[in-house]
């Protein structure tokens, strides 16, 4: 029927484009619409399902989509736990964050920065006091020269609560010790013996003993030594060795041989290479080589090998006499015994030319130390800043400053003293007011050196009146020591005299620990 109805139609109607009237298509969409809305009403009809979240509904989730069904049971909410993640993550970054900080300052001995960092770090809810933190601070602070600082922190450590150990309380006397407070570091001695679990040992009795014998009070050693042999402690090689080094800077030779004798008898206390190295270096600053060579000898016929800080020493005593060839064979005999060449090495070879101007040598001493890695120290670029002073290349001398802070090599007084030397030997006193100006601005102390170069330079101009101002600076100038950043043990320690009223002072207006 349908075929033949099909049949029956025109050809030009099939082909013809397809007509159809405004009314049926009005019906065909409303046929469509309701045909939708059909097929939408159970969806919509149906009861919305919870989601339960884990930990909410014990039981399991149905879900009218199946093959999402095991998914559903495994999602957790994943935004809640995001903040939790990181919540803990940004508290243990800060932490993190505040005691790297802290951590940092003490290896590059920024005293004050790390003092500012410790208040931080207490504010923090998550901070707990220990002592190995105060013990680090303590040490960082006596080795900056900061005694008053010290004791103003050990009491503020009592204050929260920590007891003291022996170990503290050492390094509170080494911090006086450090600056010449005899006196009062004799006072913490007596603290700690009045302390039952803070008696002294060998290595607090060691520390005392080696400010008195660089003192040069040596009644002061006789009465720790009787105080040791009372509680039956009995000197160990460190000791001996500070007796021995303070004897020999004192010219006592005799006095130095027989604590060499009662070592060489002890078993306790035998030499060792420290021993060597402190004699050796004794002489070797004092230009006596003939000196230095025989105790060298002397030692190796007791049996001790030199190691590398002896052949320093031994290049360094050369070099400053001009004796380049003795120097040469030093070094070489360190290649043949697999000795490696250190920054002190390079440094001491470095120094000798510079005393005497020699730019090509210095420079090429510096070049293969940068070639075989090593940077340099504070020392280094000290000894270049003179010895291109001397040699009258002061365009060479800006180079090496700037170099310098380009590798962040510490700034301490004996490098302002450098840039001061090179100022002055090229007459330009202007430099040379604002070098001393940024020394200041830093925290570096001027001492004797400072005021040396300066005077010097400003008398060969003939301006008295800032002669007069320099020297009357140095005599009542403030004896607060020394630097924030750089090589603290190589400074000349102040008058002990005056520190202790700094320090006294300091403790009075900070309330510091009544020991």
């Amino acid at each position: 029927m349908e075929a033949t109805s099909l049949l029956s139609i025109p050809s030009s109607s099939l082909f013809s484009p397809l007509r159809i009237a405004p009314s049926a298509v009005s019906r065909i969409s409303l046929q469509k619409s309701s045909v939708t809305c059909a097929a939408l009403l159970p969806t919509l009809n149906e009861p919305r399902k919870k989601h339960w979240k884990r930990g909410e509904y014990p039981g399991l989730i149905e879900t009218s989509v199946p093959e999402f069904a095991n998914f559903n049971k495994r999602r957790t909410p994943i935004k809640n736990i995001k903040k939790k993640v990181d919540r803990r993550n940004s508290a243990r970054a800060w932490a993190n964050t505040v005691t790297e900080a802290l951590a940092d300052a003490i290896d590059k001995k920024q005293w004050s920065r790390a003092l500012e960092v410790f208040e931080m770090l207490k504010l923090q809810p998550f901070y707990l006091p220990k002592e190995g933190t105060y013990m680090k601070l303590l040490v960082l602070l006596g080795r900056c020269g900061q005694p008053g600082q010290a004791c103003q922190l050990f009491d503020e450590m009592l204050q929260e609560g920590l007891e003291p150990n022996a170990q503290l309380y050492t390094a509170l006397l080494a911090a006086c010790c450090r600056s010449n407070l005899i006196d009062k570091a004799f006072a913490i001695l007596e603290k700690m013996k009045s302390c039952p679990l803070c008696q002294p040992d060998v290595h607090t009795y060691s520390i005392l003993i080696k400010a008195c014998a660089d003192a040069s009070r040596f009644e002061l050693v006789e009465s720790l030594h009787e105080d040791m042999a009372e509680r039956s402690i009995s000197p160990n090689t460190v000791t001996h060795n500070t007796v021995l080094s303070g004897y020999g800077k004192a010219g006592k030779y005799e006095e130095m041989e027989k604590i060499l004798s009662v070592m060489l008898a002890s078993e306790l206390g035998k030499p060792d290479v420290w021993t060597m190295n402190s004699i050796i270096s004794l002489f070797g600053n004092k230009g006596q080589i003939e000196m230095m060579e025989r105790w060298y000898e002397k030692f190796r016929d007791f049996g001790i090998e030199p190691e590398t800080r002896t052949f320093n020493i031994l290049i360094g005593a050369y070099g400053k006499k001009k004796m380049y060839e003795k120097m040469s064979s030093v070094m070489e005999y360190m290649r043949k015994l697999a000795f490696p060449w250190t920054t002190s090495t390079y440094n001491n070879v470095i120094e000798a030319f510079s005393n005497v101007g020699d730019a090509k040598h210095m420079e090429y001493s510096f070049d293969q130390m940068r070639a075989e890695g090593m940077q340099g120290d504070t020392k280094t670029f000290c000894c270049l800043i003179r010895g291109y002073a001397n040699a009258g290349l002061f365009d060479k001398v800006k180079r090496s400053v700037k170099l310098s802070s380009r590798l962040e090599i510490p700034e301490n007084t004996s490098f302002f003293n450098a840039v001061l030397y090179a100022c002055a030997k090229a007459e330009d006193l202007m430099e040379m007011e604002r070098v001393f100006k940024r020394m200041k601005d830093k925290l570096c102390h001027p001492d004797s050196s400072t005021y040396s170069i300066m005077v010097d330079a400003y008398n060969k101009q003939g301006m008295r009146d800032k002669v007069y101002n320099l020297k009357r600076e140095q005599e009542t100038g403030s004896p607060n020591l020394l630097m924030e950043n750089g090589d603290v043990e190589s400074e000349t320690k102040p008058d002990s005299n005056q520190t202790l009223l700094l320090v006294e002072s300091e403790i009075e207006n900070n309330e510091g620990p009544h020991i």
